[in-house]
């Protein structure tokens, strides 16, 4: 088994636990109501913005230039690609970004950061591996079951689109190679660190629905 595929093993119930949220049931079935997709559209924008830099702060790290270019690639695709689909259905909705960073996303983003940052380039891939993974199963298993005229088709397309996958294969890629190269006690930060971001997208989807505020 490769040790992506342990990780994977790992957080299988947490991922269970995702799929099974009310803001992802409802956004297959196509009824999850505007405000709450707004709202999670608007925290995602500003989750991406630090994601992007924690992918270039990692990148950064790397000894490999194929990989660095990687991780430059995977911060200017989150910039363009998905700031583009945000800004699309917040025009569709009518609304902007009015909104501070959620504590769910101020939390995530934080600990992205920190440890792309602070950590051992292995560990910051590792923790930065599961929104690319967990949004693409996500997506997929979405896309399966949703109906043709969805109104949230455009974002099922996107993290289930081919494009977005081949980012995730390389990202995976890129984690296993990390692995091999490490000790021991590295490989268990790097296990560590994933599980931690996989309760972080937990989390993410939860407070969308829950239209999470600071409770001062």
């Amino acid at each position: 088994m490769s040790f992506t595929n342990s990780l994977w093993e790992k957080i299988s119930p947490i991922y269970k636990e995702i799929l099974n949220l009310p803001f992802n049931k409802e956004l297959t079935v196509g009824t999850l109501s505007e405000d709450k997709f707004a709202f999670y559209m608007k925290q995602d924008a500003l989750y991406l913005a630090d994601f992007s830099k924690a992918l270039a702060i990692a990148g950064a790290k790397s000894q490999n230039a194929k990989e660095l270019k990687d991780f430059l690639d995977f911060a200017t695709g989150a910039v363009v690609v998905e700031r583009a689909l945000h800004e699309s259905f917040l025009q569709k909705f009518d609304t902007h970004i009015d909104v501070g960073k959620s504590p769910a996303c101020f939390s995530y983003t934080h600990f992205l950061l920190s440890t792309a940052s602070l950590e051992d380039y292995p560990v910051a891939v590792a923790a930065l591996l599961p929104c690319f993974w967990i949004y693409r199963e996500v997506g997929l298993h979405i896309h399966e079951r949703s109906a043709e005229n969805n109104p949230y088709r455009e974002w099922i397309d996107t993290y289930a689109g081919e494009d977005f996958s081949e980012s995730v294969d390389r990202a995976i890629e890129i984690t296993d190679r990390a692995a091999k190269t490490s000790s021991e006690p590295v490989r268990r930060r790097m296990t560590q660190a994933f599980i931690d971001s996989t309760k972080m997208e937990w989390m993410f989807w939860n407070s969308a629905y829950k239209v999470e505020q600071w409770p001062v």
